[in-house]
């Protein structure tokens, strides 16, 4: 227990100083990171945009799969949901943050780097960064929004 609350302790330094950086990140790593982007089943879609002094990702469409999931792990509304929470630049170009995963009611230490214009590593991580996973996730193009959101 006490390896937990020292990690916590951790966690919350760490996010407390990423915050900090958030307004030194420069238009360019706002403009690669932010937009809508796909998981890599294709059952969520998030957009990664400003919300106050940090950066979020919020839900703005999910399967009907990812809907009933999320229902079984305590969230009711999935679309709108903020999944990504507090994400703020550090100084190697990643964002850090939260990461809620709302099949298990649960949140994590985050984070996500851009590798290139279309993709994004997301990595959610619990016990201090000890144990990690990860996620490509692809850019979602315009086309595809307008398409999503007149199927809601």
């Amino acid at each position: 227990m006490r390896i937990v609350k020292l990690a916590v302790i951790a966690v919350s330094a760490t996010l407390g100083m990423a915050s900090v950086s958030a307004h030194a990140a420069s238009a360019a790593d706002t403009a690669r990171t932010y937009g809508v982007w796909r998981n890599p089943k294709d059952s969520v879609h998030l957009e990664i945009k400003d919300c106050g002094e940090t950066a979020c990702g919020v839900v703005i469409w999910a399967s009907d799969r990812a809907k009933a999931d999320a229902r079984k792990g305590g969230s009711p509304n999935l679309v709108g949901l903020r999944l990504l929470r507090d994400f703020a630049p550090d100084k190697n170009g990643a964002w850090r943050g939260k990461v809620f995963v709302p099949d298990l009611n649960m949140t994590f230490s985050g984070a996500a780097e851009v590798l290139d214009t279309n993709t994004l590593r997301a990595k959610g991580c619990v016990l201090g960064g000890i144990i990690c996973k990860s996620q490509i996730w692809t850019r979602v193009d315009a086309a595809s929004i307008i398409a999503s959101t007149a199927t809601r």
